[in-house]
């Protein structure tokens, strides 16, 4: 199946601040949007930003800087697993889950110096975005520690399910729960997800404060509107065999709750 779109997410923290960029293209379209902590931008084309493992270059209205990367730090194995192999909806890559910084930024004459800062790097491409779809990512933590985890509807041959990835790489050490290896999706919503896989159990809770609007794929064009948060509160708490591994807040995850109808109107429950 050719991809009608693909895009890239990089986004870079450092005390609070952070801006992300999505890059990409919709059919023969290509855009990049920005998001700060307080707004979104939309440009048509590309021009005026390039990016790359080593790092981020942006000459855009508004927008001027560059970031160097660190070196990346990418999942052992695709998180797609088995899945990477069939014809899907919407395929998923995570590039890094967490490096440093070191450049910044200035937007609207105020630069927000990222050095020291940590980045994170995934990827989307396909037909459109899911219907309905939990995504939250954070590596903003008091300790080495970063999450991604999405749970999502799955269009498959005729029928559908509901399906899941999630990356947990903690002080080195790397988790994986997904719905190839068995994890049982216990509750996924705006507030809370809870996720067990054999040994594994992931609680985590969220609070989003102001969400972005951001323009996303379906199959005919960039003519969705779906909605980030990407200073939500949030609460992770992991344990193995019934031990806890980790117990971690941050004032900085990304989210995206999305539950639309298939004409692209919001359902209860979605994130406003």
């Amino acid at each position: 199946m050719k991809d009608l779109f693909e895009g890239v997410y990089l986004k870079h923290q450092k005390n609070g601040e952070s801006i992300c960029f999505i890059a990409g293209r919709a059919g023969e379209t290509r855009f990049v949007q920005v998001i700060t902590n307080g707004t979104v931008r939309q440009y048509d084309g590309a021009q005026g930003f390039c990016f790359g493992e080593e790092g981020v270059a942006a000459e855009l209205p508004g927008v001027q800087g560059a970031v160097r990367y660190g070196p990346l730090s990418p999942l052992r194995t695709d998180i797609m697993g088995p899945f990477r192999f069939l014809p899907m909806q919407c395929s998923h890559s995570v590039y890094s889950m967490a490096h440093t910084l070191a450049g910044g930024f200035t937007v609207d004459g105020r630069f927000i110096d990222l050095t020291g800062g940590t980045g994170y790097i995934e990827g989307d491409r396909g037909s459109a975005f899911p219907r309905d779809y939990l995504w939250v990512q954070c590596n903003d933590f008091a300790q080495p520690c970063s999450v991604m985890a999405s749970v999502a509807h799955i269009p498959f041959c005729g029928r559908s399910f509901t399906g899941c990835i999630c990356a947990v790489v903690y002080r080195g050490r790397e988790y994986r729960l997904a719905t190839y290896r068995g994890v049982r999706i216990v509750e996924a919503s705006s507030r809370r997800l809870v996720l067990r896989q054999g040994r594994y159990l992931l609680e985590a809770s969220f609070a989003a404060r102001e969400a972005h609007p951001l323009r996303a794929p379906r199959t005919d064009g960039m003519t969705r509107t779906i909605r980030e948060c990407n200073r939500a509160r949030a609460r992770f708490r992991f344990w193995e065999g019934g031990g806890l591994v980790f117990d971690l807040c941050s004032e900085n995850a990304s989210l995206e709750c999305e539950e639309a109808a298939p004409d692209g109107t919001k359902r209860r429950g979605a994130l406003l």
